[in-house]
């Protein structure tokens, strides 16, 4: 038996199934395609999809954080 069969990768559901308008999920960030048949699908598959689930986190923190540090409501940049 090798070493992937013993340890299965975890299902990235948080329970909240909904998808924003570009067809993601808005808890766990899968695509339809992604999420559909998820224990059925290779190790190697649910490996690949979690490593872009981790890239699509990192790029919404980025985006995040440029928005809460963006002046907001005619607030002036502070450059010094």
């Amino acid at each position: 038996m090798s070493q992937l069969e013993l340890f299965d990768l975890p299902n990235p559901c948080i329970g909240v199934c909904q998808s924003n308008n570009r067809g993601y999920c808005i808890g766990c960030l899968r695509s339809r395609d992604e999420r559909f048949n998820w224990h059925d699908k290779p190790v190697a598959e649910q490996a690949r999809i979690l490593k872009l689930l981790a890239q699509r986190r990192q790029r919404i923190q980025v985006k995040q954080k440029k928005e809460n540090d963006s002046p907001q409501n005619g607030e002036s940049l502070d450059l010094f």
